[in-house]
């Protein structure tokens, strides 16, 4: 196919392809699905091999946030049955971050629901990052705590963080469809501040969201445009109790198509497949791992993810490594441009693995899918790690 051919090259120069390019990826049809992925993964192999980057994430405080994000299990007037409580303290939140780390992750992802921090919650988190550091030599730590106020970036890299986390999510245009409560510009604004800081910036998307085809394009080209070292890509978890409970809009195939089309746009940038992977990728899983670099290991935020031993196994039967603490996740042309090497995305999402329908069909609700996480951060039970 012409068109794989022209992206591959593309790719593997670093050039950016053309909307209509992109548009087309996402317009191919599944007899062409192989072939797809097949191409994207040369691009893969070629900036990051067949390394899998593991990461952790800790939810630091869980539910009652005061925004309205339609997606989100924790937004305001959420009805969704989760996990609901207040900061983590240091030593609780280091020994949640240790479960992961000793199953294979180099990167702790601490999360907080909320608008954004204030002075307090920097110096908590901050706290938090450096317990996290005393305790596991070179783990990297990435915050996802909201928007950022002027000079919060920069105490937070003080305090060890070596990333920040704060998606994009959907297109501009579409954005106020979603949430009310803040504007896209003030996520644009807070990823700026992050790079600003010295911080390896992470910004991704969520599909499933009723977005077109051309909204998808457009926030991974926006994204293009910021330049984060990483671009977590979600899909949406469909959460009874929120707004957007009814939109089952994704096949696996559909997921594989969006993947290729990020690696497409973002070739040499650490593409993560984050919350939802479980739920809608399914028994497809392994050939996500043709087209991203990077995944998280064990539960999300509100809910239950893959066994990590299942996607360790998973890892080494598809026949990729996990990457070693020791390793640059960032090709050398990032990384000696100021990146810090790694970055991780934080976002809703995850589910339990369960047996997938004989025909995937878009718009069928897999609510059997959807695990509320009820163990590990904000509870008495072992984490899954």
């Amino acid at each position: 196919m012409d068109l794989l051919n022209t992206l591959v090259d593309k790719g593997l120069r670093r050039e950016l392809p053309t909307r209509e390019e992109a548009l087309a990826v996402l317009a191919t049809s599944d007899d062409d699905l192989l072939d797809v992925v097949a191409a994207a993964g040369k691009v893969r192999r070629q900036w990051f091999g067949r390394r899998v980057k593991l990461n952790y994430l800790v939810n630091l405080k869980s539910g009652l946030c005061p925004e309205d994000c339609s997606y989100c299990s924790q937004r305001l007037g959420s009805k969704a049955d989760i996990l609901k409580y207040t900061w983590l303290k240091p030593d609780e939140a280091s020994q949640a971050a240790a479960a992961g780390l000793a199953g294979g992750a180099k990167r702790v992802c601490l999360v907080a629901s909320g608008r954004g921090p204030t002075d307090r919650d920097v110096d908590r988190v901050s706290q938090t990052i450096k317990a996290i550091k005393e305790q596991n030599e070179g783990v990297e730590v990435c915050a996802c705590l909201g928007l950022l106020s002027d000079g919060q970036a920069e105490r937070l890299r003080e305090a060890g963080a070596d990333a920040y986390n704060h998606n994009l999510n959907t297109s501009e245009s579409t954005y106020g469809d979603i949430t009310t409560t803040h504007t896209y510009a003030d996520r644009v604004d807070t990823v700026r501040k992050a790079h600003a800081a010295g911080l390896s910036a992470c910004s991704g998307l969520i599909a499933g969201m009723g977005e077109s085809d051309e909204d998808l394009v457009d926030v991974v080209f926006s994204l293009r445009e910021l330049d984060p070292d990483s671009v977590p890509v979600n899909f949406l978890i469909p959460f009874e109790g929120t707004p957007l409970a009814k939109e089952w809009n994704l096949t696996p195939q559909r997921c594989l198509r969006i993947l290729a089309m990020v690696r497409f746009v973002c070739p040499d940038v650490e593409v993560r497949i984050a919350g939802g992977r479980e739920v809608h990728l399914r028994t497809m899983q392994p050939l996500a791992l043709h087209l991203a670099n990077s995944i998280f290991l064990g539960d999300y935020l509100t809910s239950e993810g893959q066994a990590g031993k299942a996607d360790l196994e998973m890892i080494a039967d598809a026949g990729f490594e996990v990457e070693g603490a020791d390793q640059v996740t960032l090709p050398e042309h990032r990384s000696q441009a100021g990146a810090c090497g790694d970055t991780g995305g934080c976002h809703e999402g995850g589910g339990v693995c369960g047996p997938a329908p004989a025909v995937a069909v878009a718009g069928e609700p897999r609510t059997d899918l959807v695990a509320v996480r009820r163990r590990g951060a904000g509870t008495d039970l072992a984490p899954n790690a």
